[in-house]
């Protein structure tokens, strides 16, 4: 298996790139992430702009590989990342996403996820998965379309940054699952 620091290198892909986060993403990922304010209730952790800066922190803070996702253009998409990476196990979550609104259900999900994927598959993992508030219909169907198996809900799994007891539903792709067949 490789190294957290081989996940953490930046990436490019089908009109799209990933670079990590560093202090100088925090200005513009507060502005994007403020361009959707509602979203945040949907979400385990305030990347509203009441909330921006101390979320930024916390990840900052934990052993997560963190991206600013751009597009073609240079323009900042959103953010991802790779957390809850477990080499012993082969196993690690992509989380912590977020898409500025106009870039949503244009594809660049798919192609962000396709990249990110091959990467963590690249690095020797077998299991990639994905938590979604059961509440967020939108992002449980961006799993479907990309392939992801929907394993179940974990009921009463976390307190959200609202107090909000949250119901996660648990999606995964196996190294050998991916990528899915075209239809």
């Amino acid at each position: 298996m490789l190294t957290a620091v081989t996940l953490a290198a930046p990436m490019t892909g089908d009109g799209v790139r990933a670079e990590t986060w560093t202090e100088a993403h925090r200005e513009p990922l507060k502005a994007a992430c403020a361009e959707d304010r509602a979203i945040w209730e949907l979400y385990a952790t305030n990347y509203g702009p009441d909330g921006f800066d101390a979320s930024f922190d916390k990840v900052m803070a934990l052993p997560w590989v963190r991206f600013a996702i751009y597009d073609d253009a240079d323009e900042l998409v959103g953010m991802s990342c790779f957390l809850n990476i477990d080499e012993a196990r082969g196993v690690l979550e992509i989380g912590n996403t977020y898409y500025r609104p106009k870039y949503r259900g244009t594809g660049i999900n798919r192609r962000i996820k396709d990249m990110m994927m091959a990467r963590a598959f690249a690095c020797g993992y077998r299991r990639i998965e994905y938590r979604v508030d059961a509440r967020n219909q939108r992002s449980q169907a961006a799993m479907v379309k990309l392939g992801a198996v929907r394993e179940g809900v974990m009921r009463a799994d976390r307190i959200t940054w609202t107090g909000h007891v949250r119901d996660t539903v648990l999606f995964s792709i196996l190294k050998d699952e991916w990528p899915p067949a075209q239809t």
